[in-house]
């Protein structure tokens, strides 16, 4: 076999060499999908089929399209060259739109708007119209997201909703959203696809010139295409009829925001002469963890069925734990990873997925007390932070004069002494006038203000002038910097406080950030940084440090880690306590269970909580009903009935104590409850004894009778402190930290040093 293809099993080889008409490839996690997508556009390049310009490659992430092309560099070396085809769906989107502006109705540099902004202006648009109820705007907005998700403008989707309550309010403030994103020149992350889409639909000119342009039209996580998206891969791929699509039904694990699973379990209805393959050749993880994911699959029913396998070792088996309580919980996580890496092991082969970003407080709080370093993702992005997106918005304008929503973003940022009442009065000006509120700053001798006020006002507007003209050929990354400079922004910040530092921090690692983009792309434009960024991902964030990654198991799709921790396995969070009666919402979660068991390739630990403190309440839980499918191969302890009652160690820990209290006080009884562990928590082959023989070990080298009561020690994070406890004959210190209080401390695990 020839070198390009002598690294494809015989499952693989098929589909990459099989280039012509439809193709779906139902690859199972693990199994190489990306190896055969890169394979198959090599390929194609090799037997002159296409040129990489001819070649349309949507993947779901910016850094799966960058592997992508690293490993087609890697694989042609000079002969792969450059080609901005490789890109998300959203991406290729933008490159349309722009390209073909004049034709969509709309100006080439228009804003994208995220989440956030998208959430400013529908919020914007509901005072204008004079609305007050908290409930219609909170439904508006997820029904304006709904929309346009169905590709549905605010009339078609007010008569399929007619009768939604307060849909007539509904439409009108999803209409005067729409207007304001064409006053600002802007389009949120649903437009890119819905004006794509329209664009494509209506200007047969257009249509013909991308449809014969791209011979090949390979799509990525094809189970996470929602019904915009699949109409838009259709057209494209209509004039010659190559579309090839890897996915996997038992990951699709997005329905909550579009995506139609019936697009991979029905592709064969749309193209009846398809080829389907089927990749269950797993290379990530070991026999145990994949009889694991297996077994809690095969209880879902849509689905077109696989059964992943492996040539690699039985390897660990899966281990289940319950904790008390959530603090227990993370404690138990911090020990396993602590003494691993003490065996060697580095902190970023751990992962720690949950189903909800809440759980993540728990183990913050205990890998703070004992130094294990870590990352969230899942939750609020690095670039949704509010100083990064003051600074995107200078940066917006000067890309976008239109984009008023930027510019009542940042006018008063930092403090300039123009309120709230002064950029009304601004905003009154501009729609009377037909104008933005840009050109209201520029026209503020026109405003009804006192002098002062329009010096302040005149002041920014020259400021964003001057920015404007100097970005026409001033680099991205020097860009960056005088912006910083010349509205001085970071005084906005620089408060003395921890809170401000943090923030001026994130100011230095998005300027790192910048100089990464500009080093990689040393000719990319404002208006492109602007795109990698606001289309970013959590996955996009990622590097490579050493630290434990906490994340929604959303956050990780995709990734793999030598260990994974899969903690709250409850009825209520895991499964989600909102399931829908059809059945499809629990395949859905049962999916995303699925999605995590693959994550790991090497260990795995389900883990729980007998009683949690959620959403500002303890309650007992019951154990997740995966827990209950599992159990033939998790063993005994997974057979346990569900606890609606204190248990006896919960009692002889502190009973009704639990009803209420914070983590930290009720932990107070857990450490004790370690101490027995063995004779209270339920154990798992391997795991079994682990407390007991790593923690005779630790102890003997550095926990108990190191400390004794009067001692100063320091803590890397909580500084300097008195031993004032010793529980457990000397294996639990308190310790009172100056201006933290009081915290209890395993001896063995915190990071502390004797002064």
């Amino acid at each position: 076999m020839d070198e390009l293809l002598k690294n494809l099993n015989e499952e693989q080889l098929k589909p990459v060499c099989d280039t012509e008409g439809a193709v779906l490839v139902l690859a199972g996690a693990g199994s190489g999908k990306t190896r055969v997508l890169t394979s198959r556009i090599a390929y194609i390049l090799r037997e002159e089929k296409a040129s990489l310009s001819e070649i349309l490659a949507i993947t779901f992430t910016n850094k799966a399209a960058g592997e992508m092309k690293e490993r087609l560099q890697r694989m042609l070396g000079d002969d792969a060259g450059e080609s901005k085809w490789i890109c998300t769906i959203h991406s290729m989107c933008v490159k349309i739109l722009r390209q073909f502006a004049e034709k969509a109705g709309i100006k080439p540099n228009f804003s994208i708007y995220s989440e956030t902004e998208r959430a400013n202006v529908i919020k914007k648009s509901f005072q204008e119209l004079d609305f007050d109820d908290d409930k219609l705007l909170k439904n508006a907005k997820f029904h304006i997201g709904n929309a346009k998700m169905l590709g549905l403008d605010p009339v078609q989707y007010g008569n399929r909703y007619a009768r939604e309550r307060g849909m007539d309010d509904i439409v009108v403030i999803y209409e005067k959203y729409d207007k304001h994103l064409k006053e600002n020149n802007a389009l949120d992350f649903d437009d890119l696809l819905l004006e794509t889409l329209r664009l494509l639909k209506r200007d047969e000119e257009t249509r013909d010139y991308l449809a014969d342009k791209f011979k090949y039209v390979l799509v990525d996580e094809f189970q996470d295409t929602n019904s915009v998206q699949y109409q838009i891969i259709k057209l494209l791929s209509s004039k010659h009829g190559n579309l090839f699509v890897v996915g996997d039904d038992d990951q699709s694990i997005y329905g909550w925001r579009g995506a139609e699973i019936d697009n991979i379990l029905k592709f064969d209805k749309d193209f009846p002469n398809a080829k389907i393959y089927k990749l269950e050749r797993n290379y990530r993880s070991t026999k145990s963890i994949l009889k694991l994911a297996n077994c809690i699959i095969k209880n879902n029913i849509e689905r077109r069925g696989k059964e992943l396998w492996t040539e690699a070792g039985e390897g660990d088996s899966p281990v289940y734990y319950q904790a008390e309580e959530e603090a227990g919980e993370a404690l138990y996580t911090a020990r396993a990873i602590t003494d691993a890496v003490a065996r060697g092991k580095k902190y970023s082969d751990f992962a720690v997925l949950m189903r909800i970003n809440a759980l993540t407080r728990s183990y913050e709080q205990e890998f703070t007390k004992y130094g294990i370093p870590y990352k969230v993702f899942g939750g609020f992005r690095f670039f949704e932070r509010k100083e990064i997106k003051d600074i995107l918005a200078y940066l917006r304008i000067i890309s976008n004069p239109y984009d008023s929503e930027a510019v009542e973003r940042i006018i008063n940022v930092p403090k300039r002494g123009i309120g709230g009442r002064t950029v009304q009065i601004m905003y009154e000006y501009a729609q009377s006038t037909g104008l933005t509120l840009y050109d209201a700053a520029v026209d503020c001798e026109e405003l009804p203000l006192p002098r002062g006020t329009k010096d302040k006002i005149k002041d920014f507007a020259d400021l964003i002038k001057g920015l404007i003209i100097s970005a026409v050929d001033t680099p991205v990354a020097q860009l960056v910097r005088d912006v910083l400079n010349k509205t001085n922004i970071r005084s906005a910040y620089d408060d003395g406080t921890d809170d401000g530092d943090s923030k001026l921090a994130n100011i230095d690692e998005f300027i790192a950030s910048v100089d990464d983009f500009s080093r990689l792309n040393p000719t990319a434009t404002l208006d492109e940084y602007l795109n990698q960024v606001t289309l970013s991902s959590d996955l996009d964030e990622m590097d490579d440090g050493d630290y434990v990654s906490l994340a929604t198991i959303h956050a990780v799709k995709g990734l793999e880690f030598p260990t994974v921790f899969i903690c709250g396995l409850e009825d209520g969070i895991m499964p989600s306590s909102r399931l829908s009666e059809d059945g499809r919402s629990e395949e859905e979660e049962r999916r995303l269970m699925y999605v995590a068991i693959t994550r790991a390739k090497e260990k795995l630990y389900l883990t729980r909580s007998k009683s949690r403190y959620l959403y500002g309440h303890r309650d007992l839980t019951r154990p997740s009903r995966f827990i209950a499918e599992l159990a033939p191969v998790l063993g005994a302890a997974a057979y346990e009935r569900p606890n609606f009652g204190y248990s006896s160690s919960m009692r002889k820990y502190g009973g009704s104590s639990y009803g209420g209290g914070t983590a930290q006080s009720s932990g107070k009884a857990l450490y004790s409850a370690y101490d027995e562990y063995e004779e209270s928590t339920p154990q798992i082959g391997s795991f079994k004894g682990f407390f007991s023989g790593a923690k005779k070990t630790e102890n003997a080298a550095n926990g108990k009778g190191k400390y004794s009561v009067g001692m100063r020690v320091r803590h890397p994070k909580f500084g300097v402190g008195m031993v004032v406890a010793l529980k457990n004959d000397g294996n639990i210190i308190n310790v009172a930290f100056d201006g933290q209080g009081i915290k209890e401390l395993s001896a063995s695990l915190a990071p502390l040093t004797i002064l």
